[in-house]
């Protein structure tokens, strides 16, 4: 393989910036910049010189493949976050024979092929380094921990030994098998079948942590519904006045809630009306309420007849408490009040639908779970009508098997590789 290189931290002036080598000549390719290294994983101060020319003062480390990341011989060089010591660094590292600039996860790309790390490893690293919130990071960590690759191999541990159990049964058909092996089998199946279906279960929580919760504010016109997301956002996010039917678009502000990504959506006031204009900022308004996660729906204290009606788990409140008293959850965007009450209501009611995520948080997952669901459930029809031949009992587990296998990258998985390495930076 090539030796790659990158910078690892973000461009632009900082304190420090690293620059990352990976590759067979990472140490000797390096030699005439750095002078020596130190002790494997351990810092040295050196002087890096382009022949007499000192570029910077930088602290230099080097690991063995061993114990690198990529599963390569790795250097970095932490420099002075200067953008032209970066650039005169950078510049002389192109000129090394054998050295080129990584692509986007390239280094990412060689820990996974050097066997540092599973696919789902992979995906959940790139949700770590997109994390914006405390969910969404507790998550992430899980994944690239490898808890789903963890998962997937017991689930695939028991389909193995169930498929060489009906093997066995294959490689002696003209024997009198002495035990009889297909209560084993069904028994292993079945475990593997209820952990997988509460797994899928679980992926709609966990993509919700992944991708971010819809809030829909939903009410009638003049409720103060953009007076009440300007609060929530901190900032003049939605434009207000007196006037009813004054929103005609659906407003999105994106926020941490109670450590949940949120979208909070302002939707026009609900009502009949001939302005073509107004109706379609209605349509889209019921359109986007209706497949929120969560609606809020803000009322007067007069009843009022919305297209859109409260579903189990939705919220009720009563709006512009300063000026109207009375029982229930209220709040009042101008001033503040009940707005602490209505966010923690809405982060408890979030949160106890995240507690049920599971593992699985991408589409691709969800794919080869539902598969392998799917074959495993041939596989028990199969062990009901006992006609159906051990063949394609085996055939099906061995599909079942083959999922497991495509959800932690050991094959069929190049399709989706460019587009996953795609999203990572160059340094990385």
């Amino acid at each position: 393989m090539d030796t790659i290189y990158a910078l690892a931290t973000a461009q632009g002036k900082a304190g420090v910036a690293i620059v990352r080598v990976s590759g067979p000549g990472s140490m000797t390719g390096l030699l005439p910049l750095v002078g020596s290294f130190g002790p494997p994983r351990r810092t040295a101060l050196r002087a890096l010189r382009d022949g007499s020319d000192v570029l910077d003062e930088a602290l230099v480390l080097r690991f063995e493949a061993d114990h690198s990341f990529t599963g390569e011989d790795v250097a970095e060089l932490h420099l002075h976050g200067s953008p032209a010591i970066v650039s005169a660094v950078l510049a002389w590292l192109a000129k090394v024979p054998g050295f080129r600039l990584a692509e986007p996860g390239e280094f990412t790309r060689r820990a996974m092929e050097n066997g540092r790390l599973d696919l789902a490893q992979v995906e959940g690293l790139s949700d770590l380094i997109a994390a914006e919130t405390e969910a969404q990071r507790r998550q992430a960590m899980r994944v690239f921990g490898g808890a789903l690759g963890a998962r997937a191999e017991g689930w695939r541990s028991r389909m193995l030994r169930a498929a060489a159990l009906v093997e066995a049964v294959l490689d002696f058909a003209d024997e009198d098998v002495p035990v009889d092996v297909f209560p084993e089998v069904r028994a292993l199946i079945d475990e593997v079948l209820s952990e997988l279906r509460a797994e899928s279960s679980g992926y709609a929580a966990a993509e919700r942590i992944r991708d971010g919760f819809e809030v829909a504010i939903v009410g009638p016109p003049n409720a103060g519904k953009s007076t009440l997301l300007n609060r929530l956002a901190g900032r003049e996010a939605a434009l207000t006045s007196e006037y009813a039917g004054t929103t005609r678009d659906v407003l999105e502000v994106r926020m941490d809630l109670a450590g949940l990504p949120v979208t909070l959506l302002d939707t026009a006031g609900l009502r009949a009306t001939v302005d073509p204009v107004e109706a379609m900022g209605i349509a889209r308004a019921i359109d986007r309420a209706r497949s929120a996660d969560l609606r809020v729906f803000l009322l007067g204290s007069e009843a009022a007849e919305l297209e859109v009606q409260p579903i189990d788990g939705d919220l009720i409140v009563r709006g512009k408490a300063d000026l109207e008293g009375g029982p229930g959850l209220a709040v009042s965007g101008k001033t503040g009040l009940g707005v602490e009450t209505l966010i923690a209501e809405i982060g408890r009611v979030l949160s106890d639908r995240a507690a049920s995520a599971g593992t699985i948080t991408r589409a691709r997952h969800r794919v080869a779970v539902e598969r392998s669901i799917e074959a495993l459930d041939s596989c028990r029809a199969m062990l009901c009508r006992p006609e159906s031949g051990e063949e394609l009992l085996a055939e099906s587990l061995r599909r079942a098997i083959s999922e497991m296998d495509t959800l932690v990258g050991r094959v069929g998985v190049e399709d989706v590789l460019g587009e996953i390495f795609a999203t990572f930076c160059i340094g990385k």
